[in-house]
């Protein structure tokens, strides 16, 4: 893609990236345009000479030095308005040639109030939503699975665009990256992968551990090229780019090169690398030999090159300087954009068909009602399809009426996570099934670090309204430690992420709708032993996330749950009720964000708590409802009584009937702990 760049700075003239991004040109294959590029590259190579004296100043945290890693800044010359950058934090000179400008790589790196992040992500992780370049991310890989689900995107869209996720070699070996490329390639998806082979992981050699020397991809897949020849990359890379455009699928372009400088200013190279090497490596810098190509073909001078780069110095370091002048971001701002502004909920378009649903019912009817709502709305997950309609139900008959629209996963949660991150960022709502919540851990890596993470760390320019659902909790015999966790306290730990975990059938349709409409990442929760019981049913309508029902009004103990031990909760109120002890029943629902308020008025009516759940004992939710009752003092003033917490010991939930009923909470433990606030 060709730019004109305009300074914003006029003392310096044309080398100056300005704040002011020109629109974006159609795309065309014009030659690489090599005068333009090679002083992109200079001014990249003195950001790292300037970073390096910040650093040493004390001016700066950390530097990831980008020398040597300037060839692939030419792919972006291939790349249209519409298409997307993925690209990893070494990656500066290809957001660069994208059209991030120079201030804002300096804002960046001083992590100043203007930044793309307002300070919350590290240097050389920009964002730019305008330019379609994704947030990076520190854990290596994570945004390859994003960059799958865009390409999936853009191929639903209609195709012409591409999606370009680069990657360093020593990361080639997550298992996130062999999704990545197996989807890419079951589904023919407009991606290519850029392998930035330096040879090293920190300070560990790579050569006998990359997947392409151990021949691991069949040779038709990975197209290999000399990284530090500008124009063979820029070829090479066209190619695979245009293949992909035109809906002959992924590559993966392998390119060789150097890291001229140590992984961080933390290490040093040195300590592992001989001195006749490094020499070696530094002698191969690829915009001199640019430089020298250029002069050779009489296309640039000596003095010019010169020029450029006295230019280039003087630039960098006023622009540097002058972001330096720049506040620092609000404290008070540092919990803005963790979750999207509130939205208005349509109502639901759906009713119960008796007075009697269960959750399973309702939950299918929602979804089918979301379907009809929302064209952009998909769902994925292992075994959804019909005829099965996935292992409890969920999506019976769905598959059949939206036979693209819902469609079964590979056996892979990090795929389903890591995809659905990336549609929701495009518009699409992503509905997506962990056949249990047993199985999610997979997934983790892309749940905590790109789905919770991207609005915060992005100042709220890229949202991911991904939807993720799953079977929960014990209470069904023969589920064993693999089909009954919970994990409350682990889910609720993850900023940005919301939770929720109904107990009706009003309150499964009423959350999902809700987080139809809704432009935060969502996992739902539905607890196992009561989702196919029948229950009353009155009306659906949305149900706003951090609003608690009161399943049962009482005066004597307040007590907290949610999921399957309601109906624990339910079961001593009718026990006690002939002992003359009122139990006022709080139902949560949600547990991110929590209605504390309903807790602590409930709290100040009864002057006693009882907190129910099945997850253990620490760090469960349950120990922290209590500790937000317990450390306010107007709230910890109306205690009677110490609170109590009734839970499942610290075990796993075992396989045999008998002892998994032996550590789970029963009615006798609901009623012992609301005995002891009574005394």
């Amino acid at each position: 893609m060709t730019r004109e760049f305009a300074s914003s700075t006029a003392a310096v003239g044309e080398l100056a990236l300005s704040d002011k991004k020109d629109e974006k040109p159609e795309r065309e294959q014009a030659p690489f345009p090599e005068l333009e590029y090679i002083r992109l590259m200079i001014i990249s190579q003195e950001c790292d000479r300037r970073e390096g004296i910040l650093v040493r100043q004390g001016k700066g945290w950390i530097q990831v030095e980008a020398l040597g890693h300037e060839p692939p800044a030419v792919l972006a010359y291939h790349l249209g308005p519409d298409d997307y950058v993925f690209a990893y934090y070494r990656d500066r000179p290809l957001m660069m040639s994208r059209g991030t400008t120079l201030e804002q790589i300096a804002r960046d790196y001083l992590a100043v109030a203007g930044s793309t992040s307002e300070g919350r992500s590290m240097a050389q992780h920009i964002s730019d939503r305008e330019l379609n370049l994704f947030p990076a991310a520190t854990p290596t890989t994570t945004h390859c699975l994003p960059a799958v689900g865009v390409a999936w995107g853009l191929q639903m869209n209609g195709g012409g665009n591409v999606s370009l996720c680069t990657i360093g070699d020593a990361s080639t070996r997550q298992g996130e990256f062999f999704e990545a490329v197996t989807f890419a390639v079951q589904e023919n998806l407009p991606i290519v992968f850029v392998v930035e082979d330096n040879h090293y992981g920190i300070s560990t050699p790579t050569d006998n551990m990359l997947p392409f020397r151990l021949r691991i991809f069949r040779e038709d897949l990975v197209t290999h090229v000399d990284g530090r020849d500008v124009y063979a990359l820029h070829e090479k890379g066209g190619q695979l780019i245009e293949r992909a455009r035109t809906g002959d699928g992924p590559g993966i372009l392998w390119c060789e090169l150097d890291r001229l400088g140590s992984h961080t200013n933390s290490d040093d190279q040195r300590k592992y690398r001989s001195p006749e090497d490094i020499q070696a490596m530094l002698a191969r810098n690829p915009v001199v030999k640019l430089a020298e190509s250029l002069i050779a073909d009489g296309k640039l001078t000596t003095f010019d090159f010169e020029q450029m780069q006295e230019d280039a110095r003087k630039v960098v370091d006023e622009v540097y300087l002058e972001m330096d002048r720049e506040p620092a971001p609000s404290i008070e701002g540092v919990y803005d954009h963790l979750f999207a502004p509130p939205v208005e909920h349509s109502p639901l378009p759906i009713q119960p068909d008796g007075d009697t649903a269960t959750m399973v019912s309702a939950m299918n009817q929602t979804f089918r009602a979301g379907l009809e709502e929302f064209p952009n709305m998909l769902f994925f997950g292992e075994d959804i399809e019909d005829p099965k309609g996935g292992v409890f139900g969920f999506t019976k008959g769905l598959s059949t009426d939206y036979p693209e629209r819902v469609l079964n996963s590979p056996l892979a949660e990090a795929t389903i996570i890591g995809a659905g991150v990336g549609l929701a960022t495009m518009g699409y709502r992503p509905v997506f099934e962990i056949q249990f919540i047993d199985f999610i851990t997979p997934g983790l890596n892309q749940l905590a670090t790109q789905a919770a993470t991207l609005h915060w760390r992005s100042k709220g320019d890229w949202k991911c309204p991904l939807i993720l659902y799953a079977p929960y909790g014990a209470y069904l015999p023969g589920g064993g430690p693999y089909h009954s966790q919970c994990n409350d306290g682990w889910w609720a730990h993850i900023p940005g992420l919301r939770v929720a975990v109904p107990s009706t059938p009003e309150d499964v349709a009423g959350l999902f709708w809700s987080a139809f409409h809704d432009e935060d990442p969502t996992l739902i929760l539905l607890p196992k032993h009561i989702f196919r019981a029948r229950m009353p049913v009155s009306r659906y309508e949305p149900v706003p996330f951090g609003k608690a029902a009161i399943r049962n009004e009482g005066r004597d103990v307040t007590i907290v749950s949610w999921g399957n031990c309601v109906e624990l909760a339910e079961k001593a109120a009718e026990e006690l009720e002939s002992d003359g002890i009122s139990l006022e029943i709080i139902d949560l629902r949600t547990l991110v964000p929590c209605d504390w308020e309903t807790v602590a008025a409930s709290l100040a009516k009864t002057g006693r708590l009882v907190v129910v759940h099945e997850d253990n004992r620490t760090c469960g939710f349950g120990q922290a409802v209590i500790s937000e009752m317990t450390s306010q003092p107007d709230r910890f003033n109306t205690f009677l009584s110490p609170p109590q917490l009734v839970s499942r010991g610290d075990v796993h939930v075992p396989f045999h009937a008998d002892l998994e009923y032996a550590v789970l909470p029963d009615l006798e433990d609901v009623l012992e702990a609301v005995y002891t606030t009574m005394e």
